[in-house]
């Protein structure tokens, strides 16, 4: 995968995770608890994924810091994402963002073809935003 476009998928998902945080913020009275933990669990995990995939692609030979730069991104976006809700859910994206966001790096660091994986996994996550959105509205 060319090294050029790597940044402008980063900066693509942090655009989304922006704008569905606003989304979801002026939908939260809409959104169930079981929901709202299903979203904070899926945006800490895919932010913490996504960012760790594609930063350790870019910079192969900083793994440890990647780890955590990957780690405190899922843990800081399932906690803002959980506490639109309650602090259960505040918890399960937190710990769900960590624990994700330990694992990619290794993932990253282990793919055999990573121009497909890193498509493949944005396109969960577009998928995921969709269903999401889909579920919001009929809640």
């Amino acid at each position: 995968m060319e090294a050029l476009i790597l940044p402008y998928l980063l900066f693509i998902d942090v655009l989304l995770y922006s704008v569905f945080f606003v989304y979801a913020f002026r939908k939260k009275k809409l959104i169930g608890i079981q929901l709202g933990m299903n979203i904070s669990q899926v945006m800490g995990g895919t932010a913490a994924l996504l960012s760790g995939i594609v930063l350790v692609l870019e910079f192969p030979f900083h793994f440890t810091l990647i780890t955590v730069v990957s780690t405190i991104t899922g843990i800081l976006t399932g906690a803002l994402f959980g506490l639109l809700f309650d602090y259960q859910t505040f918890l399960a994206g937190l710990t769900n963002g960590m624990i994700a966001g330990l694992m990619a790096p290794m993932i990253g660091s282990a793919l055999d073809m990573p121009g497909q994986v890193v498509w493949l996994v944005h396109g969960i996550f577009f998928s995921c935003l969709v269903l999401i959105m889909i579920f919001i509205q009929r809640s």
